[in-house]
């Protein structure tokens, strides 16, 4: 059966579609037959390019991408949806979607990166990306996270909230990334950070992004990426 790998973050606009990008290139580089599913997109409207899935495509190239809802407000989907007057798919019915995909014969993994945080509400009964991986995890398949956070001060507080959350559920984390990860002299809390962080949490450090890796081609991307992130040691 297909693994999961859910991609969340501790907050928003920290590199978490770029460092999803990174995984996917990284993965396909080790031989890994990767698909991408995006459960809600908010922020375009259906005619819109330039959502998160056009961008895993835009820099790792052809890819199999999903993207199941969009919501034009940026908004948790949730809210977007109440905003938006429209109903949104219950977490369950995400759940069964990303089964039909995970019962594919010619895929190893699928990334499936959430809208936000851990805890971002998915639908209208208040269900959850780790709501949504606890249903994965309910229907058989081998279900775990990657955690994308702002290595600034103040990380390891959200780091270690996040993984108490996941401990909490159950849920697998195989790692944390820091999402966008500056060139030149680095601050002095960033430094610590780095060494800190895998306490905090319990878990490794899988990589760190480059500052602007979101705005490389294609191609370099693609060949850079396995360098920024090292998967699982138990792929």
């Amino acid at each position: 059966m297909t693994r999961v790998l859910c991609v969340a973050g501790t907050n928003t606009d920290i590199g978490k579609t770029v460092a999803a990008a990174a995984v996917v290139a990284s993965a396909r580089a080790a031989g890994l037959r990767v698909a991408y599913v995006k459960p809600a997109q908010t922020g375009l409207s259906p005619e819109e390019t330039g959502s998160d899935a056009d961008e895993i495509r835009r820099l790792t190239g052809e890819v199999d991408v999903y993207e199941f809802v969009r919501l034009p407000d940026p908004l948790a989907p949730a809210t977007a949806a109440r905003v938006a007057g429209t109903q949104v798919p219950a977490v369950a019915e995400h759940a069964r979607r990303i089964v039909d995909l995970a019962s594919r014969d010619d895929l190893d993994l699928l990334v499936v990166e959430g809208a936000g945080g851990l805890l971002v509400r998915l639908d209208a009964d208040g269900g959850t990306q780790a709501d949504l991986a606890r249903e994965l995890v309910g229907h058989g398949l081998n279900v775990s996270f990657v955690v994308v956070a702002d290595p600034a001060l103040g990380t390891l507080n959200l780091c270690a909230l996040t993984q108490e959350a996941l401990d909490a559920r159950d849920l697998r984390c195989e790692g944390y990334v820091f999402g966008s990860w500056p060139a030149g002299d680095i601050p002095l809390a960033l430094t610590h950070n780095l060494v800190d962080l895998p306490h905090v949490t319990g878990r490794p450090l899988l990589g760190r992004i480059p500052a602007g890796a979101g705005r490389l081609a294609q191609r370099e991307f693609v060949e850079q990426a396995p360098g920024w992130v090292r998967l699982p040691d138990a792929w």
